[in-house]
Formats: C-alpha cells, sequence, structure tokens
C-alpha cells in the first residue's frame, strides 16, 4: 500500500491519546464510586452494571479514527481489475493418451470439465476459441463470446491418433487472427523469463495488428493460449519450441499444462488385432520450455482436482490485470460505518446519543 501525502498519518497517534484519555476517564469514575458512602443504595439505584458493553462505542469511535486517518493519507493499492476484452485460444491434447485413466475418471474428461469450468469464469466479454490436436490440430471453434458453443464442443471431444505439439501452437496462433508464417524461428539472445504466479500475464498484440506489444501494457486486447497436453510431441511438421518462438516473436504467451501422471498407461491394439500397454507419461520439460519461451507459465496437473485448481488460478490471471488505484473511499466508508455503529449501540444500550 502507497500513500499520496504519508505525512498526514501522525494523526493515528490521534488513537493511542484518545486511547489514554479515555482510560483516565474511566479511572475518575471509579473513584467517584467508591467516595459515594451509602453503598447498599447505589447497588439498588444501579443494579446493573454495563460490563463490556461500555466499552464497545468507544472502540468502534477509536477504529473510526484510525479509517479516517488512513483516509487522509489517500492510500492506493493494486487492485485486481477486469480486462474489457480479450482472445483465449484452448488448446487441448486429444491424442489416444488422453484415455489414461491415472486422472480421474480420465484424463480426457478432466481436461473437459476443467476447461468448461475455465470459460465459465472468464469475462463474458471474452472470445475464447477452442483447438484440438491429436495427429493433426483443427480449429474446433473460432473465437467467440458465445459460451454454448463452446461447452458443446469440448464436450464432443475424443481422444485419438498421436501428438502434433508444434502444429497445435501454430495453429492456435491462426485461430486467434496472427499470422506465424512470415515470423522468423531464429531463437532471441535472451529469451522471456516465465512470469511469476502473481504476475498478470504479458499483453499482446490484437489479431489485426502486427508485431508485439509493450509487456504489461493494459490497453490493447490480451491474447494468449491455454495449452494442455499430456504426452510428447510426435508428430507434425512444426517442432514445439520453434512454434513457442513464433508466439514470443507475436507476443503471445502461452500457458502449458502437463496433464497426467508418470504411470499412466493407454491400451492400443496393433495391427494383427493384439493388444498392448503402452506407457503415456507427459513431457513437463518441452512444455516447461514452451512456457518460458513465451512469457507464459508452465503447471502440473498429476490429479483432476489439481487440474481444476490450476485452470481457476489461469482464469484470475488472464481475466484481470493489477492496477494501482486510489482506495481513500474505502476508509472514508468504513470511519463513517464505525461511527454509525458506535452511536447506535450507545443509543440502544445507554438512552443516549452519541
Amino acid at each position: 500500500m502507497t500513500f499520496a501525502a504519508p505525512a498526514l498519518l501522525l494523526g493515528l497517534l490521534l488513537v493511542p491519546a484518545a486511547v489514554v484519555v479515555y482510560r483516565i476517564v474511566q479511572r475518575r469514575r471509579s473513584r467517584y464510586a467508591v467516595r459515594f458512602t451509602n453503598v447498599d443504595l447505589l447497588g439498588n439505584l444501579v443494579p446493573r452494571t454495563p460490563a463490556w458493553r461500555r466499552h464497545v462505542p468507544p472502540a468502534l469511535y477509536l477504529g473510526a479514527m484510525a479509517a479516517l486517518a488512513f483516509a487522509l493519507a489517500r492510500p492506493s493499492m493494486i487492485v485486481a481489475v477486469p480486462r474489457e476484452q480479450a482472445t483465449i485460444i484452448l488448446t487441448i491434447d486429444v491424442s489416444g493418451s488422453m484415455q489414461a485413466v491415472d486422472v480421474e475418471p480420465s484424463r480426457l474428461a478432466a481436461a473437459q470439465q476443467a476447461a468448461s469450468d475455465f470459460v465459465d469464469q472468464l469475462p463474458s466479454s471474452f472470445k475464447v476459441g477452442l483447438v484440438a490436436f491429436s495427429t493433426a490440430p483443427r480449429i474446433v471453434v473460432e473465437p467467440t463470446t458465445d459460451r454454448t458453443i463452446l461447452h458443446a464442443a469440448i464436450s464432443n471431444l475424443r481422444a485419438e491418433g498421436g501428438t502434433a505439439l508444434g502444429d497445435a501452437i501454430t495453429t492456435s496462433l491462426e485461430a486467434a487472427g496472427l499470422d506465424p508464417t512470415g515470423v522468423s524461428t531464429a531463437p532471441q539472445t535472451s529469451p522471456s523469463p516465465s512470469a511469476s504466479p502473481s504476475t498478470a500475464p504479458s499483453a499482446s498484440v490484437s489479431p489485426s495488428s502486427s508485431g508485439s506489444a509493450t509487456p504489461g501494457s493494459s490497453d490493447k486486447p490480451v491474447v494468449a493460449t491455454v495449452l494442455l497436453s499430456d504426452g510428447a510431441n510426435s508428430t507434425g511438421s512444426m517442432k514445439p519450441l520453434p512454434a513457442a518462438q513464433q508466439a514470443a516473436t507475436l507476443g503471445v504467451p502461452i500457458y502449458t499444462i502437463a496433464l497426467g501422471t508418470a504411470d499412466g498407461v493407454v491400451q492400443v491394439q496393433d495391427d494383427q488385432g493384439i493388444s498392448h500397454i503402452l506407457n503415456v507419461p507427459p513431457d513437463p520439460e518441452t512444455l516447461a520450455a514452451i512456457a518460458e519461451t513465451t512469457g507464459g507459465k508452465f503447471f502440473e496437473a498429476p490429479t483432476g482436482q489439481d487440474l481444476a485448481q490450476i485452470y481457476q488460478n489461469l482464469g484470475s490471471k488472464i481475466g484481470y490485470t493489477n492496477e494501482s488505484q486510489e482506495v481513500t473511499q474505502w476508509f472514508a466508508g468504513a470511519g463513517l460505518l464505525l461511527v454509525v455503529a458506535g452511536a447506535g449501540l450507545a443509543a440502544h444500550w445507554f438512552n443516549r446519543f452519541p
């Protein structure tokens, strides 16, 4: 928290001074009661003492003084402000390994539920697109604000085929209205570091503009990709890291999620109809490198509960931007409420105001 007029915080010294004055007044009241000669008569006149209740209104007044002192100093805080618009591409692995059940009820079912919940928590003004990838990626839903279409498309995903991770990234860029074909895939001398959990995603170019936007800018629509995969790249014309470099050049952060455990297995049949058990571990190293290259964030989801929490965190990260705002009205309002509460209790308990 910062203050535009920190010197006015000296007004907080009035609070301990008021406490001292209050204690002195209470001691004088006790001495007066002792000097009253007929103690029995005093007990009849005042059969019940207010006990702790008599201290409540003064305590509320002291709280009001502290709140008003903070308000005078004009405090500012970093608050999460909803973004007005953004384009988010959900890129979901639907390869055959998503049939594994190491994540209950299955990897694909857990991914569908978490992605559907994620869509619901994004601001309604956000456009969300859906890209599914296995042996080849495809744009299932163009970016839209229609959540009904997205829910239906997510629920209809089926798992089969290989994993074209690199092609999925370029297709996600195309789904957002960007053109990755003219972007150089030469490695940068200093790739963007991963965003910390408390950092909002870097703003990106809008689909109609070219070049990357200034990192941290909040005045341009955000374009970001949330990529979930449970295995290593096994097919496709584009390798994952060159594709990630294209996204980085275009200013699109990719938030990657490695779904599943190293013990995940699926049952497949060969050409002769013989069933085989294949181990299908995720590839966290590649997904972490993609996130680091693009300035996104990498997550591991060994369980469905972890996956749901990750999507929930991403919703608050992508859907909001951190801005410094003056919150004087918060403290002024709190001070007013405390004064009213103290006066109301004094009138109710002791028939006096305040």
